[in-house]
């Protein structure tokens, strides 16, 4: 009788661990408020062409996307994180590093890029190799230099995680995660980075209460003159790919990966120079450390190649001064609202 109760005792607890092991947690609450997944930006932005019609934002889902972008568990061994190489308090790019270091300390061919106003990106990437926003992550997760995980292994540890069961159920209402909506939900908490508050910003808004300075105003003007083709306001960039004069640009054959066009050989996506004075280094490859450096680069270090942009065939002539105001001015598109903003902290 007593071994039977016995049996009997033990199967109760079998199932009972086994009942706990499976269930997901009680809903977790997330720490955001309504006001936290508003988007807004200025009305001289052009229409952005992502637009969450597919993938509502919710309080959830922003919460589940934070977590999930500073969560090592995405990466193989569980060292990196989307947040260790985007950094927010240098607009979401890798403070002082050339090129970031991955798991098990490898290190890529490329500078990390800013992340930010990604909404308006037809393509990811220095090469444009995604296409669209909510498969931006998949590329540095399976990246063999980066987090070198495959997605299934993702899906599966986090099928293993209660509370993440619990996460997906609260903002997507589903009880097996899959590579969708974990996509899904980091897109929502990436496509919110908007930078759009700086001094430029204020500027245009309204000029009398917030005036540039005569350096800054010069420099704005030169700027218009010689940069904006391809730096082009209020986005600072047109989204183009260019070969802008690197020497050794062939090392890395840039855009020609994607495309095996032989004109996009050694071309680059043109970057936003929005929150520039803080995400040095600089070019695809990190080369320079100074913005200094790049100007001098524009105005005598171009160097003349098959494919190099018919723009700088001649460089950009610049004199000290110039290249003093244009910076002047470059430090106005600095968005320290954006760097400090609570919402996207860890």
């Amino acid at each position: 009788m007593k071994l039977k109760v016995t049996y009997t005792c033990i199967a109760i607890i079998l199932i009972c661990c086994l009942y706990t092991s499976c269930k997901v947690d009680s809903k977790v609450e997330p720490q955001v408020s309504d006001s936290d997944i508003k988007l807004s930006w200025p009305d001289y932005f052009p229409p952005p062409f992502y637009n969450f019609e597919e993938n509502p934002r919710t309080k959830e889902g922003f919460f589940l996307g934070r977590k999930l972008f500073y969560d090592p568990l995405l990466s193989k061994d569980g060292t990196i994180s989307c947040g260790s190489c985007h950094q927010q308090f240098v607009a979401f790019a890798h403070s002082n590093h050339k090129i970031s270091h991955g798991v098990n300390n490898k290190l890529g061919t490329r500078n990390s890029q800013a992340l930010f106003n990604l909404m308006w990106n037809k393509e990811y990437f220095w090469d444009g190799g995604v296409k669209h926003l909510e498969m931006q992550p998949v590329s540095p997760i399976i990246n063999p230099v980066e987090m070198a995980e495959t997605m299934e292994n993702v899906i599966n540890k986090l099928n293993q995680n209660s509370e993440y069961r619990s996460l997906f159920k609260s903002a997507f209402n589903i009880d097996t995660i899959n590579s969708k909506y974990l996509l899904k939900a980091i897109t929502q908490f990436m496509g919110s980075f908007i930078s759009a508050q700086s001094k430029y910003d204020l500027y245009l808004q309204n000029p009398k209460s917030n005036p540039l300075t005569i350096s800054e105003l010069s420099g704005l003007e030169i700027f218009k003159k010689k940069c904006n083709s391809c730096h082009t306001e209020p986005l600072f960039t047109d989204n183009s790919y260019r070969n802008n004069g690197l020497d050794n640009i062939f090392q890395d054959s840039g855009r020609y990966r994607i495309t095996n066009i032989n004109t996009d050989m050694g071309k680059f996506r043109v970057p936003t120079l929005r929150n520039i004075a803080l995400t040095a280094p600089y070019m695809h490859d990190g080369r320079f450390e100074t913005l200094p450096e790049v100007l001098n680069h524009y105005s005598h270090g171009i160097k003349q190649s098959a494919t190099l942009d018919p723009e700088l065939e001649h460089g950009i002539t610049l004199s000290d001064k110039e290249k003093e105001e244009i910076i002047a001015f470059l430090n106005t598109l600095t968005d320290y609202n954006f760097t400090n903003d609570k919402r996207f902290k860890e």
